[in-house]
């Protein structure tokens, strides 16, 4: 093991490290000069043959080799990685001359619209907002508005219950709001209650969750003609000075006398289409004064307080305004049809 020998080894090395291009060659290399089985191991295991004056010297020489050969790979290494992120920056690199994509402006949805259109309406003829619970009982929801266990007229809310054995469902009309109302204020009272409820339907006039708002005035003197009035404007207000309006006889277990409102619908002017169902009109909310057994049922004497409600769709009002005729559109959050409103 001369010392010519290392340093033929030595410059040899070198000159291959230098001279690598990637680094699966470079691997090589380390795996040939300083691998388990590499040229330098077994120089170093070598070291028992070696004369004994000499072993010193040359134990010394090949772990000099070693370690320069270590910090030739390292550096090596490091630049060949330099070099491939300054490729790949390269390719990738952003041209920042370019104008950047503009934010657009948000926007309410379009439920939202016609819902805060409805409450500033009913706010100017002095109707405060109230607002309840989602979830609740049974009692709230049918029993107080003189819908008894087995009354017939459960059947129309398609009710989701959340668990019967308590008797706690999902509010099917925002109606529960006005019984709480009324059992913590004495008359008179004077709401609107917005917000959403739930119902078990689907199709494109129907959904599991929509939105209501619901209107409730008890106080001694107020008449059907303070009713007809208070829609009136409302009705001539969220659509057009000149919409006809008709009121029709029904039934509400809430409410005695019952009604539905009409107006003429608003897409062929009355005159007749498919709509409309070719009879000029369309219905649109339902109304009627407080039944007494309501009134009764929140500690109201219906001797000297009397009263009127009324209900109405948020997403009907916003079809038949904007033209839409699918109700399911409104929550498939496809931003083509929300950015027309």
């Amino acid at each position: 093991m001369s010392k010519n020998e290392l340093t033929r080894i030595k410059k040899e090395a070198r000159d291959q490290i230098i001279q690598v291009k990637n680094i699966k060659e470079l691997d090589e290399l380390k795996i040939k000069y300083l691998g388990k089985k590499g040229i330098l191991t077994q120089l170093l295991r070598g070291l028992k043959d070696v004369a004994q004056e000499e072993r010193a010297q040359v134990g010394k020489t090949l772990n000099e080799m070693k370690e320069e050969i270590g910090s030739l790979v390292k550096d090596k290494e490091a630049k060949i990685q330099e070099v491939a992120i300054g490729a790949k920056l390269k390719e990738e690199s952003i041209d920042i001359t370019l104008p950047g994509k503009p934010l657009g402006l948000g926007k309410l949805h379009i439920i939202t619209q016609v819902m805060e259109e409805i409450k500033d309406i009913f706010i100017k003829m002095g109707f405060a907002v109230a607002e309840g619970p989602e979830v609740e009982t049974d009692y709230y929801n049918f029993e107080a508005l003189n819908m008894e266990q087995e009354h017939p007229a459960r059947d129309m809310w398609s009710t989701l219950y959340i668990d019967s054995k308590n008797n706690t469902l999902l509010r099917t009309h925002t109606s529960p709001v006005q019984i709480r109302v009324m059992e913590k204020e004495s008359p008179p009272v004077r709401i609107i209650v917005p917000g959403k409820v739930y119902r078990h339907d689907l199709d494109i006039s129907h959904a599991p969750m929509f939105h209501q708002v619901e209107g409730l005035w008890v106080d001694k003197e107020v008449t059907f003609s303070d009713l007809k009035g208070t829609l009136s404007i409302f009705l001539k207000q969220i659509f057009a000075s000149d919409v006809g309006i008709r009121f029709r006889p029904s039934f509400f277990p809430f409410t005695e006398p019952s009604a539905e409102v009409d107006i003429s619908c608003v897409i062929c002017k009355g005159k007749g289409c498919r709509v409309c169902k070719g009879t000029g009109w369309i219905e649109i909310l339902g109304a009627g004064m407080v039944n007494p057994r309501v009134l009764k049922n929140v500690g109201y004497n219906p001797e000297e307080v009397i009263g009127y409600a009324f209900g109405m769709g948020v997403e009907r009002i916003a079809m038949l305004k904007c033209g839409i005729d699918d109700i399911r559109l409104f929550f498939e959050n496809d931003l083509r049809f929300l950015k027309q409103f």
